[in-house]
């Protein structure tokens, strides 16, 4: 996209559906001229997912807000930086905040969908981390938002999605990470009793403890195929997560070592979204991910199953708790305080599938999901209606589209996982 084409208008670019705002006054006048024309506004905070915005929509970009402004353990970051940057700046002065796993997810989308990632166990999620924030809102107005300021909207913020407003600037508070340890373990062939041994070791286990257990077919260098698990401990003591990972290691063919990188090194790199040519969105997905209050045994057999009868699928296994399940519900949007386990699997669709292979695909995904207590929007593509609403705890949805009723009543933020104003 071009370059702002007058000193006027300067969020119009050539193409006149992208605005290139460089700060917050540039995004109120995005946001009024869109709203004055009825059209629906679109933000891309980073771009790393594949949204397509309805025919008509605005699109905010805010990768020139990008600024990271450290002040003692409070952090200011621009709307539109990246988790990577964000880690880069504090890893010299010994701090850090919980982002995602990818070093290219925007700040952004990541916090306002609530945020998994690899200290959910030690500091909670991204959005738990949240202080205060600077919104443009549906009338373009530039409001701050914290537990003082708007509290109902800075509640809302905090899982509640792209739903209430643009966020032009994220207050976090960072925590103190001299560094980290790391364990990279390769699964023997019995899946099913390495997911019940990482089960046990992460009933007792400290919350500086954080897992991932991933198996997955080949697609690209930053994910080799096969079974394995990554763990994450909060410090840099490589002989206590080797310790408590001691039962894991012991199980027959499991493989892997203890190291102590940055934790700027362990966020994936993946391509950004139209890197190398045209913009191509992901294959289709034929499953589903949740917030499961268990992992049983029943959970695990339906999973390794998953895996065994769709060749070209993935499973994923996140634990939780710890600070996590420390926030009272009511206290966040974010739904399924009390689980234990983020869950996804999933067949990628691909020209070789017939349609009874993605009838069974959905089918086995139906049978894990039913027992889930939420389903996590980050990890949902396409959804709206009913399938947004199974995102949140009823009490949370209705003050959700109360608060959107107060800020957005014209529903102009909702090329997303939309929650309607209330009527």
């Amino acid at each position: 996209m071009s370059e702002a084409t007058s000193e006027t208008e300067p969020w119009r670019t050539a193409a006149a559906e992208t605005a290139h705002p460089r700060d917050a006054a540039e995004v109120a006048a995005a946001v009024r001229k869109a709203a004055s024309a009825g059209r629906a506004i679109a933000v891309r905070a980073g771009g790393h997912g594949h949204w397509t915005p309805e025919p008509g929509a605005l699109t905010i970009d805010l990768r020139a807000l990008a600024s990271i402004e450290i002040d003692g353990t409070r952090v200011r970051v621009g709307g539109g930086a990246l988790w990577h940057e964000v880690a880069e700046r504090l890893a010299p002065r010994g701090l850090a905040i919980s982002s995602g796993d990818t070093a290219m997810v925007g700040v952004g989308g990541l916090t306002l969908g609530g945020g998994v990632g690899w200290m959910v166990r030690a500091w909670g999620l991204a959005a738990d981390q949240l202080r205060g924030a600077q919104v443009v809102v549906a009338d373009g107005s530039i409001v701050e938002a914290s537990a003082t300021d708007n509290p109902e909207l800075f509640w809302a913020l905090r899982g509640g999605g792209g739903n209430l407003g643009v966020v032009t600037r994220f207050d976090f508070e960072a925590h103190p990470l001299p560094g980290i340890a790391f364990a990279d373990l390769k699964a023997g062939d019995d899946h099913g009793a390495f997911l019940r041994a990482m089960r046990e070791v992460l009933r007792d286990a400290p919350r500086e403890l954080t897992t991932t257990f991933m198996d997955v077919p080949p697609m690209d260098p930053s994910a080799p195929a096969g079974a394995g698990l990554t763990a994450v401990w909060a410090g840099p003591e490589p002989e206590r997560l080797a310790g408590v990972l001691a039962p894991l290691r012991a199980l027959p063919g499991v493989t892997g070592e203890v190291t102590t990188p940055a934790y700027r090194e362990i966020l994936m790199e993946m391509p950004a979204n139209g890197e190398g040519g045209e913009e191509q969105g992901p294959p289709g997905f034929l499953g589903g991910n949740g917030l499961f209050a268990e992992l049983d045994d029943d959970l695990i057999e339906r999973l390794v199953a998953f895996r065994r009868d769709h060749p070209a699928s993935v499973t994923f296994v996140r634990s939780l708790g710890g600070a996590f399940g420390d926030v009272p519900q009511a206290e966040t949007p974010f739904p399924g305080r009390r689980a234990s386990w983020f869950v996804m699997a999933g067949a990628f669709d691909h020209p070789g599938m017939d349609e009874e292979s993605r009838a069974a695909a959905l089918r086995d995904w139906a049978a894990i999901g039913a027992r889930r207590l939420s389903g996590y929007g980050n990890f949902t593509d396409a959804a709206s209606g009913e399938d947004v609403r199974r995102m949140y705890e009823p009490e949370a949805f209705a003050r959700l589209a109360r608060i959107k009723a107060e800020w957005d009543p014209q529903n102009l933020f909702r090329t997303n996982h939309n929650i309607p104003p209330a009527a």
